[in-house]
């Protein structure tokens, strides 16, 4: 009778566990090797980079989801998904808010950030919808290099460049967010690339030669993953992580 009344515990215990660990965001895996971008991001980096820095605001958020589901009142919070979330600080409760921006931030910032890029970059095509988006709006793709470098160069401290499509008038435009914070916090401004540009992802390389790296990066930029997600954008807005 006791062991029956134990195995009913811990079956209990178990799959709430099992439902706690399921609400949790998880840190994506990289779609490349962590050497996979060499010589242009070094090996080093991306490990400290993505098991680091990445599953520090990873557990930064998931702790503050965890808290906003212990309480009945904050609970539906935490059901809105991440994005919507980050869009919809102003619900809430003040002591979530700081670590809310900077850990949901960092790790939507992050999980997008890893896929604009792969080993050795690959071709911009002019033909394409994206390319041709490219070349109305910003007169060519060294034009949009050119004012997408002059902005990350001039961010100052931590932060990204962005290049954002704005889902109700379909316009593509370059900005920089402070710290962690993401253009999707406004709703239908969808990034469709981005660049870290904390000193965490290039200073054991580059050390304080921001324009190195920013060359770098240019170097990898996956063309038709982000020529992709355009056309996706433009159907609708991206789904909750």
């Amino acid at each position: 009778m006791m062991a029956a009344a134990k195995m009913k515990v811990l079956f209990v215990c178990v799959c709430f566990l099992a439902q706690s660990l399921a609400q949790n965001l998880e840190l994506p895996r990289l779609p490349y090797e962590y050497d996979g971008l060499e010589p242009h991001v070094d090996e080093e980096t991306m490990r400290v980079h993505h098991l680091g820095h990445h599953a520090a605001y990873l557990a930064t958020v998931n702790n503050v989801l965890s808290m906003l589901r212990s309480n009945e009142t904050t609970k539906p919070l935490a059901k809105m998904g991440i994005d919507k979330l980050l869009q919809n600080l102003d619900q809430v409760p003040t002591e979530h808010v700081t670590p809310l921006r900077n850990g949901g931030g960092g790790f939507v910032n992050h999980f997008l950030f890893w896929k604009c890029m792969s080993p050795n970059g690959t071709r911009f095509e002019m033909d394409d919808v994206f390319g041709k988006a490219v070349t109305a709006q910003f007169g060519s793709i060294q034009a949009l290099l050119q004012e997408f470098r002059e902005k990350a160069t001039k961010l100052f401290g931590s932060g990204w460049t962005w290049l954002v499509l704005e889902h109700s008038t379909k316009r593509l435009y370059i900005t920089t967010t402070p710290n962690q914070d993401t253009p999707a916090m406004q709703v239908g401004h969808i990034p469709i690339l981005g660049l870290d540009l904390w000193e965490h992802a290039y200073y054991l390389k580059h050390q304080n030669k921001r324009a190195e790296y920013i060359s770098s990066f240019f170097n990898v930029i996956d063309w038709k993953a982000t020529a992709a997600r355009y056309e996706e954008a433009l159907k609708q807005p991206k789904t909750e992580l």
